[in-house]
């Protein structure tokens, strides 16, 4: 490995009485991908901020250093001045732009007043090659899926030129087929001289790419060591402080009776109505069984559950909710009818962000807390401060606000609305999606005692070893068909990969 081409001093930072950083030091190589690790709320996204320049210079005590210079950074036009490019867990880009718009977003290359289209087309190909996009780089964003979306992101950092590039939890929207394309493309820029800051939860990713692993924890560094050297529970027992156990506390559950069935489930094409994303698929589910559907990004996994839950427009021959066949009128009907979804994306459709703690909690079960229309506050706390303790949400009160979590705490209050409603069925869709170790520890746990009571879980996860940890039974999906169907013994993440992405041989 190379020189030292960063170095962050003794980088400390308050939010009043808060501190979020202290004294932290970190160094980067020329052509390494440092991993930076740590639970929710570790310091590690506050540390970027000021490497970013997002928090700016004097907001904060200690130094940046590029190439052994002092640097100041007053917005983050000047972080991206000197060479550093940052990709968010929360993928910005325009949806009603083009991928070349994207990539050169606020640098359109003009001549005389007039966009050079063709410039722009011929320089927007070059660095989506270099990411793997596989699209016209005319077409809209909005047209894209989610992973394709986090690479124009890439594309566009890479676009001017980075000296350093700092990635957060860039993977939380792909699946691990596209997460190998992305390391591809990673190990390649750190072949031509790019240097990587690697923020994520995910320890396989880690120690996959990283040549070394920062660990943060209570907004210090604890230490940074070569990854080849470290195991993964050394890993995750730093992060969190204490030792984790088995992070899978699957336990044989015995099976009751089908409690949901669906036949020939079939969902249309948003865009092109001859085709189906969600083409003739059966499946049931009994009481205290976790089945698995698993498929790569454009499967149709996500469909399903929402045209079951009526949150999509849907079709189907006959649909059961203990062994009686009904239809699904729209979340408030399947609600009634004993079904829940925690859906993929919390903070679009989980919680209503201007809400507190018990009134999110509350959502789905308003008849709970209304009396002949009027609000009864003492219920709804109780119910609040009831589930923040079951759940060991960390908060100080049920009148926080959401938003003032972290990501795992976000989700367990999600968690809860559905608990709250107490559900026959309940869909979980990604749910340890960008949230810590510790805390994913917690969500399997909570499943385990939810199944031992009797409930039914669907689950669908991008994280393969997640899934072969926690299911009975696994669905895989393609081109939004059933392919095959596999048995707990039978689980193998190259099995589901081979199969799901049509390679099975």
């Amino acid at each position: 490995m190379g020189k030292t081409v960063l170095e962050m001093k003794e980088v400390t930072k308050s939010f009043g009485a808060t501190k979020a950083l202290k004294q932290v030091s970190i160094d980067l190589r020329e052509r390494e991908i440092l991993a930076i690790c740590g639970e929710n709320g570790a310091g590690k996204s506050t540390l970027m901020k000021v490497l970013s320049g997002s928090y700016e210079n004097g907001s904060y005590e200690g130094e940046i250093c590029i190439d052994g210079k002092p640097c100041v950074f007053k917005t983050p036009a000047d972080a991206s001045a000197a060479g550093i490019e940052m990709i968010y867990q929360e993928i910005s880009v325009h949806l009603d732009l083009s991928v070349a718009e994207n990539i050169f977003l606020g640098r359109i290359p003009l001549r005389a007043g007039l966009v050079q289209w063709k410039h722009m087309h011929e320089e927007a190909k070059i660095y989506a090659e270099m990411v793997g996009l596989k699209v016209p780089v005319t077409t809209l964003l909005r047209d894209l899926s989610a992973s394709q979306c986090q690479m124009v992101s890439i594309a566009r950092a890479l676009s001017r030129n980075p000296k350093i590039l700092v990635l957060d939890e860039p993977t939380s929207p792909l699946t691990d087929g596209e997460v190998e394309d992305l390391f591809k493309i990673l190990n390649r820029l750190r072949d031509n001289g790019i240097s990587c800051i690697y923020i994520s939860h995910k320890i396989k990713e880690i120690k996959q790419l990283a040549d070394r692993v920062c660990i943060m924890r209570d907004g210090m560094h604890v230490w940074t060591k070569p990854a080849s050297e470290l195991s993964t529970e050394e890993i995750v027992e730093a992060m969190v402080n204490r030792k984790i156990g088995n992070l899978y506390p699957k336990e044989a559950v015995e099976l009751g009776e089908v409690v949901f069935s669906v036949k020939n489930l079939r969902v249309k094409h948003p865009y092109n109505r001859k085709k189906y994303i969600v083409d003739g698929v059966d499946f049931n589910v009994r009481q205290g069984e976790i089945l698995g559907l698993v498929g790569l990004v454009g499967s149709g996994r996500s469909e399903t559950v929402n045209a079951i839950f009526g949150a999509i427009d849907g079709s189907y021959d006959e649909l059961s909710i203990e062994g009686k066949a009904t239809r699904i009128i729209d979340p408030q009907d399947a609600i009634r009818k004993g079904l829940a979804l925690l859906s993929e994306d919390r903070k679009v459709n989980g919680f209503i962000p201007t809400l507190n703690l018990a009134r999110n909690i509350t959502l789905a079960r308003l008849d709970k807390v209304f009396r002949k229309g009027i609000l009864n506050r003492e219920a709804e706390q109780a119910i609040g401060r009831d589930y923040i303790d079951r759940l060991s949400i960390k908060t100080n009160s049920e009148r926080d606000m959401v938003t003032s979590l972290s990501g795992g705490n976000q989700q367990k209050v999600v968690l809860a609305k559905w608990l709250l409603a107490e559900p026959k069925v309940l869909f979980l869709d990604e749910p340890t999606r960008g949230i810590d170790v510790g805390a994913k520890a917690q969500i399997y746990q909570i499943m385990t005692q939810l199944v031992r009571q009797g409930m039914a879980i669907v689950m669908i996860s991008s994280e393969l070893t997640e899934l072969v940890g926690m299911c009975d039974r696994y669905l895989l999906l393609a081109d939004g068909k059933i392919r095959a169907e596999l048995g707990r013994e039978d689980a193998d993440e190259e099995k589901f990969l081979r199969i799901c992405s049509g390679s099975n041989s």
